[in-house]
């Protein structure tokens, strides 16, 4: 398993879908995920840090896992069949691991809010992800350069995949 980071998030023009771009933490290969709007909004406030005024679904799944006593430790996006991506939560409480099938734009809001680590295959970043020249952003770079980084990407490199 490789640990994948949320690059980015951001409306292919093509199709007018929301996608989620993950990225090999030390590597050069990219996966992108086409999600649903509600899950889009629900990564993109959490990598911005804003909260909503009433808990939203993912915020409520995290207190339910907290409140019960889990820890959520890692989410697994692990497989992809006919363009639909599968992924799994993989809850521990106490001495038992419990692994729940999810979407994969619900496991990583969920993710994110409990900070656990995304992971993939090796082979699916094969099969389905994209080779990028580009260099992993730096973590340390402020918004306008990212934004300038996300630019040079290449939209035609998504034509490949269909949502």
């Amino acid at each position: 398993m490789l640990e994948v980071t949320v690059s980015d998030i951001g409306l292919d023009r093509n199709t007018n879908s929301p996608v989620v771009i993950l990225r090999e933490r030390d590597g050069a290969r990219i996966l992108p995920i086409w999600i649903g709007a509600a899950e889009a909004n629900a990564i993109a406030m959490e990598l911005k840090g804003v909260k909503a005024q009433r808990p939203l679904t993912h915020d409520l799944l995290k207190q339910v896992i907290v409140g019960l006593g889990g820890e959520l430790r890692r989410v697994v996006i692990s497989s992809v069949k006919e363009n639909t991506y599968f992924a799994e939560l993989l809850i521990r409480r106490d001495d038992h691991v419990f692994q729940v099938d999810a979407r994969p734009s619900d496991s990583i809001a969920l993710a994110l809010r409990l900070n656990a680590p995304i992971f993939t295959s090796d082979q699916l970043l094969d099969e389905s992800g994209l080779q990028t020249d580009e260099p992993a952003p730096d973590p340390s770079l402020d918004a306008d350069k990212l934004k300038e980084y996300l630019e040079k990407m290449d939209p035609q490199d998504f034509g490949k995949f269909n949502p």
